[in-house]
């Protein structure tokens, strides 16, 4: 079977599933109104960063992202949907590339409009706080974020391929991220750069600091989901349906 179909009947699932839609609209309501909230600030404390105030709604908005990834994946092991799907493709790398593709191309669209709406909803509140911000700056920053967004989502993607569980890698990701990134980072100093969420959020700070700049940190975020993803590709090679 040619990847064009494969790809539209994957598709086709996504925009079925009102959860997973609504998961979408998620990443850009919650990260909007948080940036938007941030922008509240004056801006007067001496480690001030007004790129990543206003960007700062990823935080809350990467758990939407990541249960996106989670549950497109996810939704094949309910009901044994997955041996239906590799039925009808038995070739199992075309699948899961047609799976990860509707994974990363709307999660990739949405973050790039939201990071846009949240830097200007953030940007409205900050007034003059925000001023030493350059046009690059900003380009980059949205760029980042709907890159990192999508990332994110994929390496959610891998992990619930290898885990075969939704329930497993929500259950795992996000408290390493909300949890043990922080105590991790603060104990390991700059070693915590390396880590997937750290990482990936460099390009999201007007400056920084440490071993990588932003794309470096985006190429690292980047090696994490390839990993997690061909773990997955492994298990879902190895394994019987």
């Amino acid at each position: 079977m040619k990847f064009a179909p494969v790809l539209r009947a994957e598709a086709l699932k996504v925009l079925t599933l009102r959860s997973l839609c609504g998961t979408l609209l998620a990443v850009f309501a919650v990260t909007t109104a948080f940036s938007a909230l941030a922008g509240s600030t004056d801006g007067s404390e001496p480690d001030f960063d007004p790129l990543f105030t206003s960007l700062s709604g990823v935080m809350p908005g990467q758990i939407a992202a990541i249960a996106f990834g989670a549950m497109t994946v996810s939704s094949e092991y309910h009901g044994a949907g997955i041996r239906l799907s590799l039925a009808a493709v038995p070739q199992r790398g075309r699948w899961f590339a047609a799976k990860l593709t509707v994974i990363a191309a709307p999660v990739l669209a949405v973050g790039l409009v939201t990071a846009f709406a949240a830097l200007l909803a953030a940007r409205a509140g900050l007034g003059s706080s925000a001023d030493g911000l350059t046009g690059g700056e900003q380009v980059r920053g949205v760029l980042g974020c709907g890159l990192y967004f999508m990332l994110i989502a994929l390496f959610a993607a891998g992990l619930t391929a290898l885990f075969r569980s939704g329930v497993a890698t929500l259950s795992t990701l996000i408290p390493f991220i909300l949890i043990v990134s922080f105590v991790i980072g603060d104990a390991a100093g700059s070693t915590a750069d390396f880590l997937p969420d750290k990482a990936g959020q460099i390009a999201l700070h007007q400056t920084h600091d440490g071993n990588l700049g932003p794309w470096t940190g985006l190429a690292v975020t980047a090696l994490w989901a390839t990993a997690a993803l061909l773990a997955g590709a492994w298990r879902l090679r190895r394994r019987d349906a």
